[in-house]
């Protein structure tokens, strides 16, 4: 009667323990675990080393990444060197236990290493999601599964059972197996390309060189290309014809002509906007109701992240058929103004350069281009001044420097006695006499039918 692999594997056990062949296994894999500790505390020292010599952004990043290396080189490492001793072992006695060993080192290396790749896609800024957290649990389960299943001969057995199964599509009969198959390696190419893509866009935000809509054109791009080569190249591991897929691109193209004509004009306007530089991200725009700093161009939507903290998602068809103001597109210098009104017996001639050093003293108004006051018009109660001004950086608001040179203007009328008039208006009450209400009642008569 022939033994089941799991009953074969306990079997194999027992003769190892019967043996001193245990007691070398036992010790060739405490030297691995050594060893691989060893060179990676001195390749951990070495890259630490590095990390602090780089700027304090870059040096952080650099930790992070040494860090997660790190951590899948360990069991990498580790499964390589027990591997070399199976090698030349095996050839004086069993080697059970490092049969074992090997296929756990590749399990743990394997899920550090899914981790390192899922946190790099879905996890960039550190956030680690309940769903990313159910996720990474998925992806661990089903490794150490396929592991336990390997370890125990039981996977070949699972692999027949499932072939067993045939599922019918349309005219053709698929078994589990192909469909797992399928699932599996189009799930694995394209995380591959996703993380693949990731890398590129970090490379390419980091070049000094090229321009900003240049590099967000390339990764976006990129990133596409190489989403569509992961999975024409899965679909043809699996045996799947390529040319059933124009049915697909017929369907596609009629969908795209009566339901998806917003989404396409945002697409390619999206494209339109990135290569001929329009718009960058840091420009300050203002496009229709909407104003702020872009943020980010995607394909569809473009993000202004306004003033007071609102984030606003302005599509990009908006952005090619309106109109765009747009303060950084070739000059990022912009005039403001701030103004205020005089009492006519004011000088001009005197107040004039002050009110400039005033609005000049402002540290973000700039010096290239120094202010300049006005005479604007001859008002109702008084003189209305205009003081224009330069700044450099709008991306920064506008806000904040309109109130600093209203603040020092305040201060240098308050400082030369500069009277500011304002309007005065008399409320009058109907039936009741103006004199009354003018304070002129001191020694009038009092009207009849009233007591004093």
């Amino acid at each position: 009667m022939n033994q089941t692999p799991l009953l074969n594997l306990i079997t194999d056990f027992v003769d190892d323990f019967r043996q001193p062949a245990i007691l070398w296994q036992a010790l060739v894999i405490v030297a691995c675990l050594a060893l691989s500790w060893a060179f990676v505390r001195q390749l951990r020292a070495v890259l630490a080393k590095r990390a602090d010599a780089s700027t304090p952004p870059a040096s952080a990043e650099v930790r992070t990444r040494t860090e997660s290396f790190i951590r899948i080189l360990t069991p990498v490492l580790t499964a390589l060197l027990l591997g070399l001793s199976q090698h030349f072992l095996a050839r004086f006695q069993s080697v059970n236990l490092l049969s074992i060993a090997i296929p756990l080192c590749t399990s743990m290396a394997l899920v550090r290493f899914g981790f390192y790749v899922l946190r790099r896609i879905f996890a960039r800024r550190g956030d680690i999601s309940p769903a990313m957290q159910l996720l990474e649990k998925v992806f661990t389960v089903v490794v150490w599964l396929g592991m336990a299943l390997y370890i125990t001969g039981l996977w070949p057995e699972l692999h027949e059972f499932l072939e067993s199964i045939i599922v019918p599509l349309g005219r053709n009969k698929v078994s589990v197996a192909a469909i797992l198959q399928a699932a599996i390696s189009v799930a694995v190419l394209m995380v591959l390309a996703m993380w693949a893509g990731t890398s590129l866009d970090e490379r390419l935000m980091k070049m000094q060189g090229l321009h900003s809509s240049l590099k967000v054109v390339v990764s976006r791009m990129g990133r596409a290309v190489l989403i569509l080569f992961s999975v024409l190249v899965s679909l043809s591991l699996v045996g799947i014809d390529l040319t059933v897929l124009s049915v697909f691109g017929g369907a596609f193209g009629v969908a795209l002509g009566f339901g998806l004509q917003k989404i396409a004009a945002n697409f390619v306007s999206g494209f339109i906007i990135l290569l001929d530089r329009s718009l960058t991200i840091g420009d300050m725009i203002t496009v229709g109701q909407f104003s702020g700093k872009v943020t980010q161009i995607n394909t569809r939507y473009t993000v202004l992240l306004g003033g007071d903290g609102v984030e606003s998602i302005v599509p990009n068809e908006m952005l090619i058929s309106g109109g765009v103001q747009n303060m950084s597109l070739s000059n990022r210098m912009v005039w403001l103004s701030a103004t205020v009104s005089v009492g006519y017996e004011t000088d001009i001639d005197v107040i004039f350069p002050l009110l400039e050093q005033a609005a000049a003293s402002v540290p973000r108004v700039s010096t290239s281009k120094p202010p300049s006051a006005t005479l604007v018009r001859f008002g109702a109660d008084g003189l209305d001044l205009q003081i224009g001004f330069w700044i450099s950086d709008p991306e920064n608001g506008t806000g904040g420097v309109k109130s600093n040179v209203n603040r020092a203007i305040w201060r240098t009328l308050q400082q030369h006695k500069v009277s500011v008039p304002f309007p005065q208006r008399e409320l009058r009450i109907i039936g009741t006499p103006p004199a009354t209400l003018a304070g002129e009642t001191e020694g009038a008569p009092t009207p009849p039918g009233t007591q004093p």
